[in-house]
């Protein structure tokens, strides 16, 4: 039935668009991608990360800091990730670890939780 993953979505508070691409795209360095002309007009935007889809779209009254929900981001070079969102004033929070990988996560400036992942060496 189930052949694979196309794409998940967040969300962010309304008319928080362009700080969401400024973290998205420019922090993480994700490739933002149009979205069909029969969805433009409901805020958000779409990017990508590898083959699959990230829709950000938005949404009131979400309180994501009470959420363990989140997406994992797997990454070439976890410390130069690292660095980058501390550069960023992004706080990074230890991971319970998991053999065969290092990992860590964060909140988004929405709230939203984030896992950055590599595989060990």
């Amino acid at each position: 039935m189930i052949i694979g993953l196309h794409h998940a979505q967040i969300t962010i508070p309304p008319n928080q668009e362009e700080q969401a691409k400024q973290f998205y795209c420019g922090v993480l360095g994700l490739e933002e991608i149009a979205k069909p002309a029969a969805l433009a007009g409901r805020g958000g935007f779409w990017v990508t990360a590898g083959d699959r889809q990230i829709h950000i779209g938005t949404e009131n009254g979400v309180d994501r800091m009470r959420t363990k929900a989140h997406l994992a981001y797997q990454v070439e070079d976890i410390a130069e990730a690292e660095c980058k969102l501390a550069e960023a004033g992004i706080e990074v929070l230890d991971a319970v670890p998991i053999p065969g990988y290092e990992r860590f996560e964060f909140r988004d400036p929405f709230g939203n939780r984030v896992e950055l992942i590599q595989k060990a060496d």
